[in-house]
């Protein structure tokens, strides 16, 4: 339980767990439970949304549910998108990425990745058939808590010290296989063929965005974590708004 504990007080901005203490032992081997974690923050998403569509047009209910979605990290994997991109996309050495992306000032790149993603996301929700919003909601999230358990487990760490080094000794290949497992038992259960669909093809995505970080800068980073995690979040939304076209 305290390792759960751990893992809401790394993830979001919860305010029942924040007074409760942990050790960075237990946020070192809270990492299997970020799954849980996403889908916490999916089904507290998805009823918010089930209120606020009865209320508002479906693209302002989506912006708001999106809106919602990053308020519940605080906005730290969103910053960690915008210094991502500010690094990755400006053609430089490992080191200066590295430095880039240390600093704490968005530059024109990172502005950008948050425009597109946070756009792509409210557009592709708002195009998502009324019968797979609430699946939708609920795998966004926990989409990206997944990718960051195998990002954890497929990549070294780029850095020395910081919050994140705390992982690094527990990052298993076999969470890889379990988190992959896991992810599709579960997104089965919540959507059926969509949701095996979107796992599917969201698992590639973190395949990819976990080889793009190895050549980039050979590893992860705590910014990193975040990027994958929105990147992937945005990934089941895409996967519904095409549905419809079946």
């Amino acid at each position: 339980m305290k390792r759960l504990i751990a893992a809401l007080q790394f993830l979001t901005v919860c305010p029942f767990v924040s007074h409760i203490q942990c050790d960075e032992r237990d946020i070192g081997r809270s990492t299997p439970w970020f799954p849980l974690v996403g889908l916490l923050i999916g089904g507290a998403v998805a009823l918010l949304d089930r209120g606020m569509s009865g209320l508002f047009p479906p693209l302002l209910s989506s912006a708001l549910a999106v809106v919602a979605l990053l308020a519940a990290s605080g906005g730290l994997h969103m910053d960690g998108l915008a210094d991502t991109a500010d690094g990755f996309l400006s053609s430089r050495p490992r080191e200066r990425v590295l430095e880039i992306m240390r600093d704490s000032h968005t530059g024109a790149m990172g502005v950008i990745g948050i425009v597109c993603v946070f756009s792509l996301k409210v557009a592709a929700l708002a195009s998502t058939p009324p019968a797979l919003r609430a699946p939708t909601l609920l795998l966004m999230p926990f989409a990206g808590r997944c990718s960051m358990v195998m990002q954890l487990a497929l990549l070294p760490y780029a850095r020395s010290g910081g919050l994140c080094s705390l992982f690094v000794q527990n990052g298993r290949r076999s969470d890889v296989v379990f988190t992959s497992l896991l992810f599709a038992a579960v997104s089965w259960l919540v959507g059926g063929l969509f949701g095996l669909t979107a796992a599917g093809i969201s698992v590639a995505g973190i395949a990819i965005f976990s080889l793009w970080c190895r050549n980039k800068i050979g590893g992860f980073t705590g910014d990193t974590l975040g990027a994958g995690c929105e990147w992937v979040e945005l990934i089941p939304a895409l996967v519904a708004a095409a549905w419809v076209l079946k």
